[in-house]
């Protein structure tokens, strides 16, 4: 009978020490699938603002969805300005402009014209992508827009783009995901990743910002 005790009293510690860890080692896990998942996000989030801030200086207005917003990729050309020189201290400070320079073969100022994709996101950038959550394919993020009155009572156009944390925390732990949630709806926050607003003029800020 002992032994049977002294059995069930090693199997109910070495319990014991295993949920402990647990509790430890669980919230520790968490913390860094979170940050890894929301680095990946942030980056695809970022490629977002700076098509649309791109479409924005073309059209005049942000992209409604990511079909125009992948067709202005890859059809649309910007103008690139190519330098090849600066101007020295001895010329700068005999007045010389970058016009003048340039005229006489001193610098180089050549303006090319170059996919829009290329000169936003890099030629190596998957336009397919934007919009897809990374990690979480087919799932995609948000887009929205409006129009704004700002407080001098000029109209502006606004956009933002989201993804929940329904979608990119999927798998981890339920408890803490809850835990998570509550506190940010406490501090009257987003419960995701948010780039721009289509309630306030942010300057197309992050929420991680």
């Amino acid at each position: 009978m002992k032994v049977v005790l002294r059995i069930l009293m090693l199997i109910a510690i070495a319990l014991l020490v295993y949920l402990c860890v647990q509790s430890i080692l669980t919230p520790i896990d968490f913390k860094k699938q979170l940050e890894t998942r929301e680095h990946a996000i942030v980056a695809s989030l970022i490629k977002i603002r700076e098509a649309q801030i791109g479409f924005k200086n073309v059209k005049g207005v942000y992209a409604a969805n990511f079909d125009e917003l992948k067709k202005f990729l890859t059809e649309e050309q910007l103008y690139f300005l190519t330098k090849e020189g600066e101007l020295t201290d001895e010329q700068l400070k005999a007045g010389m402009t970058e016009q003048e320079a340039v005229k006489k073969g001193l610098i180089r100022r050549d303006t090319t014209w170059v996919l829009a994709k290329d000169t936003l996101l890099g030629r190596d950038f998957d336009v397919s992508l934007i919009g897809t959550v990374p990690g979480f394919s087919p799932e995609s993020f948000t887009l929205d827009t409006a129009t704004i009155s700002s407080p001098s009572g000029y109209t502006v156009p606004v956009f933002q783009s989201t993804v929940s944390y329904d979608v990119y925390l999927q798998g981890l732990d339920h408890q803490l995901v809850v835990n998570l949630k509550d506190k940010q709806k406490k501090l009257n926050r987003f419960l995701g990743l948010r780039v721009g607003s289509i309630e306030e003029i942010n300057n197309n800020a992050g929420n991680w910002e």
